[in-house]
């Protein structure tokens, strides 16, 4: 019985390796037409951490870490407390119950994520995963990213959000890498510069 339950431990390692052989051949030959997003993952509370080492082990063990599966994210924020007269630093998960997992979707790595214990699925819709603009990718403090700039110095735009939603001017500034703009807009018969971010305007 010992020597039988040896033989299928060996052959199961021998599948593994296999199975891992067959992945990175997968990958390599996938490696032009893949498309890497950002998705949000729901798991149970208290679960986030135990799901992200999970498949952080698993996708190494598997030979996806860094082609199929790039990063796994639980954006945090620093709290600070004063409690009897002493600062207290402490972080604090900014969305409770989720995980964000940059990597390609396939039916392969869906179906791995998926059934990760302490995930009850995929943000989107029905069983398919949406994938994260990057504009909420910055919002949500989960990557700096470059975003591409579809306004430049110059552009007449509307301010879209905000208490001067429905205010029109003239851009002066760009910073690509804070993703904002100055907006010159009139208030009262008066000039006043207004720093928004870019996805806030639109032009007109």
């Amino acid at each position: 019985m010992m020597e039988d339950n040896r033989r299928t431990t060996e052959t199961s390692d021998v599948l593994n390796d296999e199975l891992s052989e067959a992945s990175k051949k997968a990958i390599e030959n996938d490696e032009l037409s893949r498309e890497i997003h950002w998705y949000v993952i729901h798991t149970y509370s208290g679960y986030e951490n135990k799901v992200k080492l999970d498949i952080e082990r698993m996708a190494l063990k598997k030979g996806w870490w860094g082609s199929l599966i790039l990063d796994i994210s639980i954006p945090v924020e620093t709290i600070i407390e004063n409690k009897d007269g002493k600062k207290k630093e402490h972080q604090r998960k900014i969305y409770p119950g989720y995980v964000m997992v940059k990597m390609h979707i396939n039916d392969e790595t869906w179906y791995f994520v998926r059934n990760t214990r302490g995930v009850t699925g995929f943000v989107g819709t029905g069983n398919v995963p949406v994938p994260l603009t990057d504009e909420e990718v910055v919002k949500m403090q989960i990557e700096q990213l470059q975003i591409k700039m579809d306004v430049e110095v110059g552009d007449t735009v509307a301010v879209t959000s905000g208490p001067f939603s429905g205010s029109t001017g003239r851009i002066t500034e760009v910073n690509p890498e804070t993703n904002e703009v100055v907006v010159e807009i009139t208030m009262f018969g008066k000039v006043t510069p207004l720093k928004t971010e870019s996805y806030y305007v639109k032009k007109v």
